[in-house]
């Protein structure tokens, strides 16, 4: 069967981009950026997940995958990360998805598969799991308790270049981001928590999530007037 066959190259790329999509819309929902309503529950890689049922949203979130799968095919991706801001666009929580190309094939060998490489059926596998941790995250980070909250998608690519990658009119233009949205901008208090990784054989996969320092800031307020009130 094909599934038991090695990835290829475009496999891999397609595989980890459309992974990307369905986690991006799966933490909207365990976030509650947006009311839970706007989803819709569906199943992926055998695990519930929760899709946007807005029409602008979805492109938005689609037109910015459809770009990082570019910049995949090249290379030349570092990280991608999932921000969330509050109203002021201070930085709660940053979901990073760091990615790392092991191998360079040649454009004709794109479609063959790569000895050593996992099968795609493993790979689904591995995804469910990412998003069996993501769905229970909330133990993990607590909820967040504020509202009119918003996201960004920031594509942080190998030194700092910039997105090689052109088309006419779709995906729309990557525009720099602000830096307290990117990995860099973080303070040395912000707190890592590994989420999950996988080494494709093609294509090395790591989630994680960032709580920024003004997030944990705002919870140690929130504990310390709460031991006043029951003092």
């Amino acid at each position: 069967m094909a599934s038991s066959l090695p990835l290829t190259f475009n496999q891999a790329v397609r595989g980890v981009a459309e992974f990307i999509e369905v986690a991006i819309h799966t933490i909207l929902y365990v976030r509650q950026v947006y009311p839970p309503d706007l989803f819709v529950r569906r199943r992926k890689y055998d695990t519930p997940v929760y899709q946007s049922r807005h029409p602008a949203l979805n492109e938005y979130i689609a037109g910015a995958v459809k770009a990082v799968t570019d910049e995949l095919a090249l290379g030349t991706v570092d990280k991608v990360v999932v921000v969330i801001k509050t109203a002021d666009e201070k930085p709660l929580e940053r979901f990073v998805f760091a990615l790392r190309n092991t191998l360079q094939v040649e454009s004709y060998n794109k479609d063959t598969s790569v000895e050593g490489a996992i099968s795609p059926a493993a790979l689904g596998q591995y995804f469910r799991s990412f998003l069996v941790k993501l769905n229970m995250i909330e133990a993990q980070l607590g909820q967040i308790l504020l509202d009119d909250l918003s996201f960004a998608i920031i594509l942080e690519l190998q030194d700092d270049k910039a997105p090689s990658a052109t088309h006419a009119k779709e995906p729309p233009p990557w525009i720099p981001a602000s830096t307290p949205d990117t990995t860099s901008g973080a303070a040395d208090s912000a707190e890592l928590h590994m989420i999950r990784a996988v080494d494709t054989g093609i294509i090395n996969l790591a989630l994680a999530v960032q709580e920024s320092e003004y997030k944990l800031n705002l919870e140690r307020e929130a504990d310390a007037k709460g031991k006043q009130k029951a003092t």
